[in-house]
């Protein structure tokens, strides 16, 4: 097997998931660009395997840890944008913000200095 095949074959998927995670602004769609990212990644780690004939197969191996971790974090980050999108109404990555600077914020909580602020000034004018 030549190693060229599955080497640009994954450089490309790398690049697609790559353009994915750099050009979205849905949550959803750059969680699946980094499944792509991962899926090219696991696909250098058996073409090296198969290619250097290891007879331990650590590259299989390391591919099976690799998809656990993209299964367990596609169930986590998608409950995260999910919660997100409930209380936030959007899934643009672009306009979300800390959960500390909603308007409803608590005086003196992290990240509710600009509220202050604002809260200051329409007093001032009062």
């Amino acid at each position: 097997m030549h190693l060229a095949y599955p080497a640009v074959l994954a450089v490309l998927l790398f690049c697609v998931g790559l353009y994915g995670v750099l050009a979205r602004r849905n949550a959803i769609l750059v969680l699946i660009s980094v499944e792509l990212m991962l899926n090219a990644v696991n696909l250098n780690l058996v073409a090296f395997d198969v290619w250097l004939r290891d007879e331990l197969h650590a590259g299989q191996a390391l591919t099976l840890f690799t998809i656990a971790i993209a299964a367990a974090e596609i169930g986590i980050g998608l409950a995260i944008v999910l919660l997100v999108y409930r209380n936030g109404g959007t899934a643009d990555v672009d306009k979300l913000r800390d959960l500390s600077e909603r308007a409803d914020a608590p005086k003196g909580a992290a990240g509710s200095d600009e509220q202050d602020e604002q809260d200051e000034k329409a007093e001032a004018a009062a």
